[in-house]
């Protein structure tokens, strides 16, 4: 990559949504950058395209016009089929629920993505332990989702998304369901990686304490992005 170019590169994205008598524009020429290294938060109220926009930009839902172009590569121009190979190598979620598979050990939901890319599975066991020792939990290798608290669950789901070494990781209300202290715990374990691996982490949040761990915020209101805000106060 070179050094002078963003690492996410958005322009004039739109996203619409058709119904029987009449459209919904979800996203209305949509630009921005994010750098190799930043956190970004994107706020604003329900029904704004927040969510819209994570999914269009990483790739989870199609757009209707506009360019995405990540590390260089111009995602608009990929099949449905690249974009999810494209997606499962470079990219990383976090979700409100955790989405951790009930009947797996934390080690096997985190090593889960590895052996999907046809990874060996003791190779893919190593970084799925490694990776749960990068955020405080392999004690906790052994034991399911429903042995663990809120916190250690969503931590499990950092694992998971940080183990393929990812370009970016996409979180979406990635506390929403957390107290406000486990919140902060998992918010310090998110801005640790990002100060000390370089991890890029772009999160939907409702939260302005949050939003703060950024390194600014964008702002959005009925499908646009009404202001870029850089976070002096940042919590790191």
């Amino acid at each position: 990559m070179n050094p002078s170019q963003p690492l996410l590169h958005v322009k004039g994205l739109w996203k619409i949504y058709p119904y029987a008598d009449y459209k919904v524009e979800a996203l209305k020429g949509i630009s921005f950058e994010v750098s190799k290294g930043e956190t970004v938060a994107i706020m604003g109220p329900s029904g704004c395209g927040k969510t819209t926009l994570l999914n269009c930009v990483s790739g989870l839902d199609t757009i209707d016009q506009g360019s995405i172009r990540i590390d260089g590569v111009d995602q608009s121009e990929m099949n449905s089929g690249s974009r999810d190979a494209y997606r499962a190598k470079h990219m990383g979620f976090i979700f409100q629920a955790y989405n951790l598979i009930p009947v797996l050990t934390a080690v096997e939901n985190v090593e889960l993505p590895l052996l999907s890319m046809g990874m060996k599975p003791k190779q893919a066991r190593e970084k799925a332990l490694e990776a749960l020792s990068r955020v405080g939990l392999r004690d906790r290798s052994g034991h399911s989702p429903s042995e663990m608290s809120g916190g250690q669950q969503q931590r499990v789901a950092i694992a998971r998304a940080i183990v393929n070494q990812p370009l970016i990781v996409w979180a979406d209300e990635p506390t929403g369901a957390l107290d406000s202290k486990t919140t902060v715990m998992v918010m310090d374990l998110i801005a640790h990686l990002n100060r000390t691996e370089g991890i890029t982490f772009i999160l939907i949040t409702h939260n302005p304490d949050v939003a703060q761990y950024a390194h600014r915020t964008l702002y959005m209101d009925s499908g646009h992005i009404i202001q870029n805000r850089a976070n002096r106060g940042r919590s790191l």
